[in-house]
């Protein structure tokens, strides 16, 4: 299992990623835009993109050595900024079992699913209102 500290921008997501990794001496190794993503319409909650943000940072992804650092643009309706714990398993029992257990006298955001990147992937905010997402990642 791997914690790994997810980002919230409003917008600001490149700029910032670079900016980490050059004072960090590591290396952004996957970015991609909501317009690049495939359209995610069978998930409660996944809507169309506002055009505004289409170029926005849907996931960026910088290495460290063995650490890593995510973060995205969220849409600006949402005032992104925040930082979300993202848990990274094995498997899809690990994956549910956990967001079950977080959810607990939570609020569920994004249910459980599988999504094109990940076996299972869902969103919560934890019973002391702290958000978590917890992925499942399909191999490349």
């Amino acid at each position: 299992m791997k914690l790994i500290p997810f980002l919230g921008f409003n917008g600001k997501t490149h700029e910032a990623m670079a900016f980490y990794a050059q004072v960090l001496g590591g290396k952004v190794t996957s970015e991609m835009k909501y317009r690049d993503m495939p359209p995610m319409e069978s998930q409660e909650g996944c809507g169309e993109m506002p055009p505004e943000t289409l170029d926005h940072v849907a996931h960026s992804q910088l290495e460290v050595g063995s650490a890593i650092l995510m973060a995205a643009d969220g849409p600006s309706s949402e005032g992104q900024g925040g930082t979300t714990i993202n848990i990274e398993v094995d498997s899809i029992e690990d994956a549910e079992r956990v967001f079950n257990a977080l959810a607990d006298g939570g609020e569920i955001k994004m249910p459980i699913t599988e999504t094109f990147w990940a076996h299972r992937w869902g969103f919560l905010i934890d019973r002391y209102g702290k958000p978590w997402m917890v992925n499942c990642m399909k191999q490349p």
